[in-house]
Formats: C-alpha cells, structure tokens, sequence
C-alpha cells in the first residue's frame, strides 16, 4: 500500500494522478531543522522526516513524504504569519525572480530514498492593491511564499523554469520515477 504523509490538499490530488489508490496518514511531528542546515537541504530533509515518522508506524508500506519552500535571496519563505507578513512577502516577490524547491522522500523497508526538484518562477511586478486583494482572498496564508500557482496566484506569476508540478508542491514525474512507477 501507498501512503501520503501529508494532509495537504493539493498533494492529495496531485498524487491521486499517479498513484489512484493511496493511504492518507499525516505526519504529526513538527517541522524542525538542525541549526545551521543550508536552504537548499531543508526541504528533503524534512520531507524525509515525513517518511520516516509515518513509516515506523507502517514499516510495510511504501510512505511518501513531501515539503516545500519557496526560497529568495536565501531567505526561506515560509507560510505567512498573518495579512502583514503575507502582504510583505508577495511585496517582495513583486517584479523578481524567486525558487521553489519540494524535497520529496519515498521510506519502504527500512529504507529511504529521495530527491529535491527546484523550479525557478518569476513574478510581474504588483502594485500594492493587487498584493492587498489576493492576500484579502486568503488564499495565500496556508501557502509557503503566500501564494498558491494553482489558485487566484496565477496572475502574480510571468513565468517558470522548471516543473510547474513542482510549484504547486509535488513535483510528479520526479515522484513516478522516485517509486518506481517509470
């Protein structure tokens, strides 16, 4: 059996296209880093976390776990505080380039592989009104980087490099080949 250790939505249905029957069981343990992990390790380091918790539980199961950052100027972008921070991030996003990484982790057997995917998005340049009624939306304040590609946040957004899968926060084809699907 496959299992998703994720309660995310938008993985659910992602994975969903690859793997139609799966097991949803959340990790529950908090998301935390040793200090000094560089950016760019944050995401499969946690997704493997992820994994690992669910799979001591399920040792017979092949367990997924995924994360995402979106990440600036080496900053790691997390999901906004409030209006405020959300607001501040997409300001800063405004008119610039930006990456998304998603560490994804597949732990069966008492073994664990994993891989993280990074896409490169650029933003248009937003005036405030436009910053103020997305983040009045709400969609931005469950999202790393305060904003959601596959929602109302698809205006923000100029271009890409990379996988868009990825953006949203399960970067598919990588994940197929990760669980041996192709």
């Amino acid at each position: 059996m496959v299992i998703l250790a994720s309660g995310s939505p938008r993985r659910r249905e992602l994975l969903r296209l690859i793997v139609p029957d799966y097991a949803c069981i959340p990790a529950k343990g908090g998301e935390t880093v040793p200090e000094g992990t560089a950016w760019s390790e944050v995401p499969e380091f946690l997704a493997r976390q992820k994994a690992l918790e669910v799979a001591a539980e399920r040792p017979d199961d092949l367990v997924i776990g995924a994360d995402t950052v979106v990440v600036l100027d080496g900053e790691i972008l997390g999901k906004p505080r409030d209006e405020a921070d959300a607001f501040r991030m997409l300001k800063s996003l405004s008119g610039r380039k930006h990456l998304v990484l998603t560490g994804v982790a597949a732990a069966e057997k008492g073994g664990i592989r994993s891989f993280t995917q990074t896409t490169e998005v650029e933003f248009y340049p937003l005036s405030d009104e436009l910053i103020r009624a997305y983040v009045a939306t709400g969609e931005p304040m469950d999202k790393a980087g305060a904003y959601g590609i596959q929602g109302r946040g698809c205006v923000l957004v100029k271009g890409i490099r990379g996988d868009y899968f990825n953006v949203v926060g399960f970067p598919l084809a990588e994940t197929a080949r990760l669980i041996g699907l192709l």
